[in-house]
């Protein structure tokens, strides 16, 4: 190989989904972000207590975060749209009965 290296990373050869430990690895980043940025939330409102509505808007920011971290980190990515491959009859073939039948409603 004149001395170069090879490099080993195996490359993508299809449209294939993440896998599933690959998928709950990214949730359980995306839920740890989320509650860490809650207890600066509160600290922060504890340092600007004397400013209330700065206290305040900290607190309304930390309190929808352990519900929102949860619904985020249980939220699968969706599926991918696929078509299915279905059998479609040429125009050309030949029906039992081509004629039109009445129909009589009662």
């Amino acid at each position: 190989m004149n001395g170069s290296q090879r490099d080993d990373t195996p490359v993508l050869i299809t449209e294939a989904a993440p896998s599933y430990e690959d998928q709950f690895a990214a949730r359980k980043r995306r839920y740890l972000l989320m509650m860490s940025m809650r207890i600066p939330c509160l600290i922060l409102a504890g340092v600007f207590y004397q400013t209330w509505w700065l206290a305040l808007a900290f607190v309304a920011i930390s309190v929808p975060l352990p519900w929102m971290a949860v619904l985020i980190a249980n939220d699968r990515p969706p599926r991918k749209a696929e078509e299915a491959n279905r059998y479609q009859a040429p125009s050309t073939t030949r029906r039992i009965e081509s004629r039109e039948h009445p129909v009589i409603d009662g």
